[in-house]
């Protein structure tokens, strides 16, 4: 049976860890503010930034690279993006705060357990929500700010499949799909651990429902959750583990196949179909959900020199015109009043209501899983 927590809080990597305070003393220390404009007046925050030097924004895709530009244009302010992982960020971010030499003063960072962990409790970054924006991003969504969700969703060949070969997660652990299910390796990407942690602590309902309405009986199970249950399951199963998401997108997605894999891949890859002709088609209906996600948070380094041309960047990721860019890869912003482009490749904007939310209630719980998980995973895993 897998112990979850029973390694909790020793994995935050030396020198990180901070006394257990409780998670709403943290998310406090995230709304920290700096010294800048008044926050409520936008106008004032420009004239603010215009006194002020160059900033650097990292993000884990390259898009940020035009929306910096779109910025710069805009404002007349200096903004390069620029394009470095999630796992490269923390690096860079804890080595530039404890050396005081700041060169990425804006940070969207996917890894929002290592943010709670990591960069928040040792005041490396901040977290500011525009006072205009407050009232159109949900409260879940603001401690600390998240830019936007990305999602993960379960795929199929349209050219093989006239539509999804699949209605319920469960019968990913039957013969039939023994070794035909394309997924990413959870040993090399912590948001995928992330997500057992919260369906075990979030979705352990819904998961047992999915066994009894697919095999038409209660679930009955050694391990801690149904959450671990269907994992220990699936991984028997040996699906194919990749790296990344590239390798799930054509084994998924390129033509001429007689049988092609089925699988869980990023919304972003759909644009995959016009770029190489790929036939990826979102589950549209699969229980008890689509697909899942998780959050990029838009945070600030406490110690920039330019903290107000850095408040007015995270104001115009809030808007259509800063996120634009990437929505057309299907990030949904978290701003409810900007909408996906009806073009988005994937088609998510249709099924947001059946993907599975990231909570950030239990991100630090989410980390210090990690490890337990992937052993579970390991542990079951064949090929």
């Amino acid at each position: 049976m897998m112990k979850v927590n029973s390694r909790a809080g020793r994995r935050r990597k030396a020198g990180a860890a901070f006394p257990a305070a409780g998670l709403a003393a943290l998310l406090l220390l995230a709304q920290a503010p700096g010294a800048s404009a008044q926050d409520g007046d936008l106008e004032a925050l420009i004239a603010a930034a215009k006194n002020e030097g160059p900033i650097n924004v990292y993000d884990s895709t390259g898009k940020i690279v035009e929306i910096a530009k779109g910025f710069s244009k805009k404002y007349g302010l200096k903004a390069t993006g620029m394009k470095v992982s999630a796992n490269s960020q923390l690096e860079m971010i804890i080595r530039e705060g404890r050396a005081g030499n700041v060169q990425g003063d804006v940070v969207l960072i996917t890894d929002t357990p290592a943010a709670f962990a990591q960069l928040i409790p040792q005041n490396f970054v901040e977290s500011w929500v525009p006072p205009e924006m407050a009232k159109k991003i949900p409260a879940q969504f603001q401690k600390p700010l998240a830019i936007s969700t990305n999602a993960n969703v379960w795929a199929y060949n349209t050219e093989v499949y006239d539509k999804c070969p699949v209605k319920n997660m469960w019968e990913l652990t039957e013969p039939k799909w023994k070794g035909k299910v394309a997924f990413v390796d959870p040993l090399t990407k912590g948001s995928y651990t992330d997500w057992f942690n919260q369906m075990a602590q979030h979705g352990d309902a819904e998961v047992a429902a999915a066994y009894k309405a697919h095999f038409g009986k209660d679930l009955k199970t050694d391990e801690a959750s149904a959450t671990a249950a269907w994992l220990k399951a699936f991984a028997a199963n040996g699906p194919l583990v990749t790296d990344g998401d590239d390798p799930i997108s054509e084994a998924i997605g390129a033509p001429g196949q007689k049988a092609p894999f089925f699988g869980l891949v990023s919304s972003a890859k759909f644009r995959d179909n016009a770029d190489k002709g790929y036939k990826l088609g979102l589950c549209t209906d699969i229980k008890p959900w689509v697909g899942w996600t998780y959050t990029k948070l838009g945070l600030i380094a406490q110690k920039t020199k330019s903290p107000n041309t850095a408040k007015l960047f995270i104001h115009y990721l809030l808007t259509p015109e800063g996120i634009g860019p990437q929505m057309q890869d299907g990030k949904m912003p978290t701003n409810i009043d900007i909408k996906l482009p009806e073009d988005e490749p994937s088609g998510i904007g249709t099924v947001s209501e059946k993907l599975f939310q990231y909570d950030a209630s239990t991100g630090l719980s989410d980390w210090d899983t990690r490890q337990d998980w992937q052993d579970f995973w390991q542990v079951n895993y064949k090929k």
